[in-house]
């Protein structure tokens, strides 16, 4: 665990990565810990299929609300968005979801990279 400077919270770097194999099915990218808040400052998407597809990412917040982060973006093969430069808080329970669609087999590789920060319970 390394901490930010002047703070003593502790704080775990970590990237996450999931693969999206089947069109217009959800998949999970990141759960934020029961423990934690996190800051997202890195997604990566990239369209590793034979033919374009839709990409979109969404943001499930645990108090049941709900935020398009991308919506219905098309990408052609061996193309890639990367979205940095700012960064999401994530409360414990928010997901990060991703769904490939418009093409028949898509093959899509997301990645993230989150600071979590532990939050004593309590």
């Amino acid at each position: 665990m390394s901490t930010f400077i002047n703070s003593n919270k502790s704080v775990r770097p970590r990237t996450v990565n999931a693969t999206g194999l089947v069109r217009d099915q959800e998949e999970a990218l990141y759960v934020c810990p029961n423990n934690c808040r996190a800051h997202m400052n890195l997604l990566y998407i990239t369209n590793t299929g034979a033919a374009s597809t839709d990409i979109a990412v969404e943001w499930d917040r645990a108090d049941g609300s709900h935020f398009h982060i991308l919506g219905g973006r098309n990408i052609s093969s061996t193309e890639f968005i990367q979205w940095s430069g700012a960064y999401i808080v994530l409360e414990p329970g928010d997901t990060i979801k991703f769904t490939p669609s418009g093409s028949n087999d898509p093959h899509v590789d997301v990645m993230a990279t989150v600071e979590e920060t532990f939050v004593p319970v309590g």
